[in-house]
């Protein structure tokens, strides 16, 4: 039960929000257990975002929270990915791309508590 919250200053089109859809659900694979089938993404587009004292260079923030926890390997493999997707499908050079992580034990789905 990931959910994938991507907040960046570069405005994102419907059709760019379908292909970063596709690309994060394959991604998401690399955590072992996670798959697109519960896979919730969010996208903010056009925030007013500043990194490393710059407000004119494209940056994102990135927040991955899981049910459980993933082991650093996994969660390596995932920031690799994201920031090759976002630098591929965005323009945002990686070096201004924070991904961040969140693991719970507890996670409301359906009306109940898993």
């Amino acid at each position: 039960m990931p959910f994938i919250n991507t907040i960046t200053t570069k405005e994102i089109s419907k059709e760019k929000k379908n292909e970063l859809t596709r690309l994060l659900g394959e991604a998401i694979a690399l955590i072992h257990g996670k798959s697109e089938r519960w896979l919730m993404l969010k996208f903010e587009g056009g925030a007013d975002m500043a990194f490393s004292g710059d407000s004119e260079r494209d940056c994102a923030m990135v927040e991955v929270e899981l049910f459980g926890e993933a082991d650093k390997n996994a969660t390596g493999a995932l920031t690799k990915r994201i920031t090759e997707i976002l630098r591929d499908e965005l323009d945002i050079p990686t070096e201004r791309i924070y991904v961040k992580y969140f693991g719970t034990r507890a996670w409301g789905y359906d009306g109940e508590n898993l």
